[in-house]
């Protein structure tokens, strides 16, 4: 029986689409991590309450070292998704009672364990610990292979993607912002001041920012001028956004890929990206790297000029799920 384990909203939305192609098929539980304090998971089978301290991620992590029982009757793997500080604990612990480790979303890569702060240790250090790596692209593959990690290697593409099979995009006037990542939270002043500058200056778009709950994104809302901020859009209102959108300036990981699948540009806010595949100036690539406030001017008007996308995604055809099935039916 696989114990399938998350945490935050995105490891949830990543990890549904696999579960419902479970079902009946392949054994499992479900674990849930409390790391997002907005997700409340009524129909996990186990759920670990995180005990607050002086540091979240430091609480997050004892939690799950301290509170739940790996020994469970009938778990002979566990699944984690991502990176996150709820699958990096999992994996550890799971580790220490010699329980095999299926990383999904594994192989990712930025090597610089600054950018994205803590995600790119979370996933090193996943990576040398499991046992089933489900890779999104080949370009994964390859990183696992180089830094001989070990376990099995299956390309699978992105299981967020099947979410979105049904959606169709079409090009609005909206440009849609989310910005939260820890490494960005210094320069937030910066680029909310930015933002409200490129509103005014281009009155026939509508900036759109639903903003994310961390107290450090919030406490800017006051430098956003022109622009119409909301709180947090349940998920089917996030992609109805994404799919109706003109084009996303956002720091997120997972908005590249389902902005790539729905075939919008997206502005990145971020040093690195894992998600370099999809990073290029042409219409066949559906992302832009802006590394700092200073620079988000001059790519913006090349993409309110250039924001039609013509290539395929990179990161899976929206039929992961089923290919994972398919592989854990013939290892586990």
């Amino acid at each position: 029986m696989i114990l399938v384990c998350y945490g935050t909203r995105p490891e949830f939305l990543k990890i549904t689409p696999l579960l419902e192609k479970m079902r009946g098929v392949i054994p499992f539980k479900t674990l849930f991590v409390g790391q997002h304090t907005d997700l409340v998971e009524e129909d996990s089978d186990y759920k670990v309450e995180i005990k607050e301290g002086e540091n979240r991620l430091d609480s997050i992590i004892s939690s799950v070292m301290n509170s739940f029982d790996f020994q469970k009757e009938g778990i002979t793997h566990v699944m984690v998704q991502g990176d996150t500080a709820t699958s990096f604990a999992v994996a550890v612990s799971a580790y220490h009672h010699k329980i095999p480790i299926i990383h999904l979303e594994a192989g990712m890569r930025t090597y610089d364990i600054e950018n994205p702060y803590p995600e790119e240790f979370y996933r090193q250090s996943t990576s040398k610990i499991t046992n089933i790596h489900l890779v999104p692209t080949e370009h994964e593959e390859e990183f696992l292979l180089q830094e001989k990690c070990g376990g099995d290697v299956y390309v699978v593409g992105n299981t967020v993607l099947d979410n979105l099979v049904d959606v169709e995009p079409s090009y609005g006037k909206m440009v849609l912002i989310t910005m939260h990542r820890r490494e960005n939270h210094e320069l937030l002043p910066e680029y909310f001041t930015e933002l409200s500058k490129l509103a005014k200056e281009n009155p026939e778009l509508l900036f759109f920012f639903p903003l994310h709950p961390n107290p450090n994104v919030r406490k800017h809302r006051h430098l956003l001028e022109n622009i119409t901020s909301s709180e947090p859009l349940p998920y089917d209102l996030m992609v109805n956004a994404i799919a109706k959108c003109q084009f996303i300036i956002t720091d997120s990981g997972g908005i590249q890929e389902e902005a790539s699948f729905l075939k919008k540009k997206t502005i990145v806010c971020r040093e690195k990206t894992e998600r370099f595949v999809s990073l290029g100036k042409s219409s066949k690539y559906s992302s832009l790297l802006c590394k700092s406030p200073n620079q988000l001017q001059s790519i913006f008007d090349f993409v309110k000029n250039n924001y039609k996308v013509t290539g395929e995604c990179p990161y899976g055809d929206g039929h992961s799920s089923e290919k994972i099935v398919e592989i854990l039916k013939c290892v586990i």
